[in-house]
């Protein structure tokens, strides 16, 4: 279905509701420009700097992470109801082993503002351009959180992307 642009805050009750059920998909570019996407569970929308900025959090050792440093962007794509195995399949498969999108039989629409693509079965799309990004450190977190998502260490990278731009299906 086609998608219009939006605010970035038109339907973000259902964006935040769908990141802490299914999960949200990220999706990125590989060096030889390949589309990949991962479910994420953690994010947060908000202001910084006076700029509409989506936080996600991503791993050293996931594959996406590769991918985002290598494009400096992101999409954060909010599936449709009835995409909860498509959130499980990109949760729990490496990009690195698995063509997600073709698994997934995902469609892969160029970004309008970003090198990454959104996903056309998706409802909502979020093109987003890092402005900054920040190492968690293990002795500035709270102890409960470090052992309970950090008892083997790979501590995530926290990106700020930019909302260049947000589409919604009209």
């Amino acid at each position: 279905m086609a998608k219009i642009g939006v605010p970035y805050t038109h339907l973000l009750d259902v964006t935040l509701q769908r990141l802490e059920s299914t999960g949200l998909l990220l999706a990125s570019l590989d060096r030889n420009l390949k589309p990949n996407v991962m479910t994420i569970g953690w994010g947060t929308v908000g202001v910084v700097w006076g700029k509409p900025i989506f936080t996600v959090l991503v791993r050293p050792s996931r594959y996406t992470y590769g991918c985002i440093e290598a494009t400096g962007d992101f999409t954060v794509n909010v599936p449709a109801p009835g995409m909860d195995r498509v959130a499980m399949i990109c949760g729990t498969r490496s990009g690195r082993e698995t063509d997600k999108f073709a698994k997934c039989n995902l469609t892969a629409i160029p970004g309008k503002h970003v090198k990454s693509p959104t996903i056309a079965e998706c409802e909502i799309c979020y093109e987003c351009k890092i402005v900054n990004y920040e190492d968690i450190r293990a002795g500035h977190l709270a102890e409960e959180i470090m052992q309970s998502a950090y008892p083997n260490g790979d501590l995530h990278r926290v990106y700020y992307g930019e909302i260049l731009e947000t589409f919604a299906e009209k």
